[in-house]
């Protein structure tokens, strides 16, 4: 297992922690993940590549950090991706890569600043769970989208131990406001023998 800030983010809890275990995080945060095999960002990619007819549509990256997720989602052809994250030290490095038509930083839990409908979907790509963003955000996102918007997400293995997790997304699709369209279970970080669970869900 890395020695690295890895192993610390899976125990930050609230946002001003979080926001500061990025910010010292961001300048070996590329290097320390890419030693641990990071299989998210493509798989996610990937998954929602096959779900949208149109890759022109623009594409929210939540929680972008470095950039990693923009980078898949631009080699899985999406030409149009704006990126959001808390950390200005993140941000900075993602900026650095070119990827984005714009990089926003914001405020934990505040609201999404576009009206639904603005993207064809939104990611959020190892996000959501311990050391991350909370489960409250998910509702967040899925009010970002507009009837017909596809939200691709992942919950690694702390992630499903919370049973929680889950069911806030089953809650979207028992009441009929959400199906799902795919999901499945394979490589998060292989390094430190770490899985998650990908998911594309639409707005109904």
């Amino acid at each position: 297992m890395s020695d690295g800030f890895l192993n610390r983010a899976y125990g930050v809890r609230d946002a001003a922690s979080t926001r500061q275990l990025y910010d010292d995080w961001a300048a070996s945060y590329d290097a320390e993940i890419a030693t641990n095999g990071y299989a998210t960002p493509g798989r996610c990619a990937g998954a929602l590549a096959n779900q949208i007819s149109d890759n022109t549509r623009p594409i929210l990256d939540f929680g972008c950090g470095t950039g990693l997720s923009g980078q898949a989602l631009r080699i899985a052809g999406f030409t149009t991706v704006d990126g959001v994250d808390l950390s200005a030290e993140m941000l900075e490095k993602a900026h650095a890569k070119g990827l984005y038509r714009t990089l926003t930083r914001i405020d934990a839990d505040a609201a999404l600043s576009h009206a639904p409908g603005t993207y064809a979907a939104i990611a959020a790509i190892g996000v959501i769970g311990a050391g991350a963003a909370p489960i409250s955000v998910f509702d967040t996102l899925m009010k970002g989208l507009a009837c017909g918007g596809r939200f691709v997400f992942s919950f690694n293995d702390h992630a499903l131990a919370d049973p929680v997790n889950e069911a806030k997304m089953h809650s979207w699709l028992d009441s009929g406001h959400a199906r799902l369209l795919f999901k499945e279970y394979g490589e998060h970080l292989p390094g430190i023998d770490l899985n998650a669970n990908v998911y594309v869900v639409e707005k109904t």
